[in-house]
């Protein structure tokens, strides 16, 4: 996995906008009720990843999770003797129409190892996204997933669940991070009356006010993981007019604040 770290962190320094994200640290973080909104390949190059409410998923070093679009998951980050390094790799609901066919049956997840040629897959991903057009960037992701399927990982096919109306309002509001979006520009962006939407997203047991909060925070602890960036301006980037608001419910969320989710990143 050395080999792999070391082209992963070339990458980091040679691009700015990358197709993926890195999240490291040194010490062991544990972070509740995680939103993942959209499909999500984790590679695990050192350290080990823990899963769900008793840890029941584990992923050790030179091993991969792949996750379907989960609103709360709960995770553990352990570091090794040297740290915690993972690569994320998010897929959106149209890469998986290269699969013509895919079983009923939905799985939440699946594990593998990072064998000798998915990890060649993987380090030619991240050597190309540094000059590949963004518009090419969707089929590289693909190339992945039809490896995973060669290499007898079928659950790779019907992963991606369809994005129901909580995740499209919730594309909607990342890409409007820091505003307040209202109700009638998401009608307006979805093509439904407020009636419809207000109907659906009672369906799906969310509210707006919920969302617009996964959304935010779930952001912010993006930034929080792969950038230095300071957390007021964190705070504000994320559509909070204090930083003390957000880290207020950053914690009721994650279970930790932004300072300490920072200290694991630090070494005493």
């Amino acid at each position: 996995m050395e080999h792999l770290i070391s082209v992963v962190k070339r990458a980091m320094e040679e691009g700015e906008q990358l197709p993926f994200s890195v999240y490291s640290s040194v010490k062991t973080q544990k972070i509740l009720n995680v939103p993942i909104i959209k499909p999500l390949l984790i590679l695990v190059l050192d350290g080990e990843k823990r899963l769900g409410d008793s840890s029941e998923i584990l992923c050790n070093t030179g091993s991969f999770v792949f996750l379907s679009n989960n609103p709360n998951v709960d995770m553990r980050n352990i570091p090794s003797e040297k740290e915690y390094f993972a690569v994320l790799i998010e897929f959106e609901h149209d890469d998986f129409t290269i699969f013509a066919h895919s079983t009923q049956f939905s799985p939440k997840h699946f594990l593998g190892d990072i064998s000798v040629g998915l990890s060649k897959v993987i380090t030619q991903f991240i050597e190309w996204s540094a000059f590949i057009p963004k518009e090419m960037q969707s089929l590289r992701r693909q190339e992945i997933l039809q490896y995973l399927y060669y290499l007898g990982y079928q659950d790779v096919a019907s992963i991606s669940h369809s994005p129901s109306t909580s995740h499209k309002i919730h594309n909607i509001l990342s890409a409007n991070i820091s505003e307040d979006v209202g109700l009638t520009f998401l009608c307006e962006q979805l093509a439904m009356s407020e009636s419809t939407l207000r109907r659906r997203l009672q369906l799906e047991g969310v509210n707006l006010q919920g969302l617009k909060d996964q959304a935010r925070l779930g952001h912010g602890l993006h930034l929080l993981q792969t950038t230095n960036d300071a957390i007021n301006v964190i705070a504000n980037v994320c559509g909070y007019q204090s930083q003390s608001r957000f880290t207020q419910r950053f914690k009721q969320r994650f279970g930790l604040t932004p300072t300490e989710l920072r200290k694991t990143k630090m070494t005493d």
